[in-house]
C-alpha cells in the first residue's frame, strides 16, 4: 500500500516520511516558528506540522474564563489560546517560508472553521489529531478536501479508529499509532499495536506519533513497520508550553533522522542470501 504526499511516495519499500511537529511550540511567535522550520530542514525532515483552532469553538465553556499564569501574564485560558494561535498573515508567511525552504507543511485542524480557513493553501495533506478522531462532523469536512489524511489514534478504541478509517475510505490515508500522554511512559507505548494495525487496516499506510522522552522507541516503531514518523520538536525543552517537555531539540532531531535512515537502509527485503561481502569471507574461513 502506498500514498503520495507532495512529491513523496509513502508506504512499503519507501523511505520513512518524517514529520517535525511544531504544533504550538512556537508560542505564538512567527520567528520561533521559522527557526523550527529551519531546524526540521537542517535535520532532513520531510514536513513540518502546525495546529489550527478557532478557540471560541474548541475551548469548553467552563474553561474559557479560568485564569492561568502565562508568558503574557495572568490571563484567561481563552485569551491564552488566542495568544498561541496564528492567523492569516502568519500562515501566509509560513506558506512562503516553507516553499522557500522546500519542505512540506500542513496542520491538524481542530474544528470545521479551521478547515475552511486552511483550505485556501495548497497543502499536500491534512492531519486529524487524536482528540478529534470521534468528531464526525470534522472528519467529514476534512474528507471534502479530497487530499491525503494522516490520522492519529491516541485515546481511541479500535471501534473508534475503525469508524474514522471508514469515513476516509477512498481517501489516501496514513494511520498513526499514538499514546496521548505528555510525556508518555515507556511501559504504556505498546508499540506492537503497529503490528495489530497492519493486520486490521491493510489499506492504509501505518506510522507512529511519539510523545515519549528519548529516541530508541521511535527506532523500534520503524523496525516494526512504521512508514510515517511524527515527533514534536522544540528549540529548547525548558521553554514555556505544555508540549515542550515531550519534544526533541535540534541536535536530537538530527540524530533521529540520521538513525532512521540507517535503520531503513539496514532492514533489507527479508530474503536470506549470502551477500557479496560474505562470499569473500566464506572463501577465506570455510574449509569445505
Amino acid at each position: 500500500m502506498t500514498i503520495k504526499i507532495g512529491n513523496k511516495v509513502l508506504g512499503d519499500n519507501k523511505p520513512v516520511y518524517i514529520i517535525g511537529e511544531i504544533g504550538i511550540n512556537h508560542n505564538g511567535d512567527l520567528n520561533i516558528a521559522k527557526k523550527l522550520i529551519d531546524v526540521a530542514v537542517s535535520a532532513g525532515c520531510d514536513a513540518v506540522k502546525f495546529q489550527k483552532r478557532n478557540p471560541d469553538v474548541c475551548v469548553p465553556e467552563h474553561k474559557k474564563q479560568v485564569k492561568r499564569e502565562t508568558p503574557w501574564g495572568y490571563i484567561t485560558y481563552l485569551e491564552y489560546k488566542y495568544k498561541v494561535e496564528f492567523g492569516q498573515n502568519d500562515y501566509d508567511e509560513i506558506d512562503k517560508y516553507c516553499q522557500k525552504r522546500e519542505i512540506d507543511w500542513f496542520v491538524s485542524c481542530w474544528d470545521t472553521d479551521s478547515v475552511d480557513f486552511i483550505s485556501q493553501y495548497n497543502l499536500p495533506a491534512l492531519k486529524v489529531a487524536s482528540a478529534s478522531i470521534t468528531d464526525i462532523e470534522l472528519l467529514k469536512r476534512i474528507r471534502e478536501e479530497k487530499i491525503p489524511v494522516i490520522l492519529s489514534s491516541g485515546m481511541s478504541t479500535l471501534d473508534e479508529i475503525s469508524n474514522a478509517v471508514n469515513i476516509f475510505k477512498g481517501i489516501p490515508l496514513s494511520l498513526l499509532h499514538c499514546v496521548s500522554t505528555y510525556p508518555a511512559p515507556l511501559h504504556e507505548l505498546n508499540l506492537n499495536v503497529i503490528k495489530t494495525f497492519k493486520e486490521l487496516f491493510p489499506e492504509v499506510v501505518l506510522g507512529y506519533s511519539g510523545h515519549e522522552v528519548g529516541l530508541a522507541t521511535t527506532y523500534a516503531a520503524v523496525a516494526l513497520g512504521a512508514k510515517v514518523i511524527e515527533r514534536h520538536i522544540t528549540l529548547d525543552r525548558s521553554m514555556w508550553g505544555t508540549d515542550q517537555s515531550a519534544s526533541i531539540e535540534p541536535h536530537g532531531l538530527r540524530i533521529l533522522v540520521d538513525n532512521i535512515r540507517d535503520i531503513e537502509n539496514s532492514l533489507g527485503d527479508g530474503i536470506k542470501i549470502v551477500s557479496e561481502g560474505e562470499k569473500l569471507i566464506r572463501d577465506k574461513l570455510r574449509n569445505s
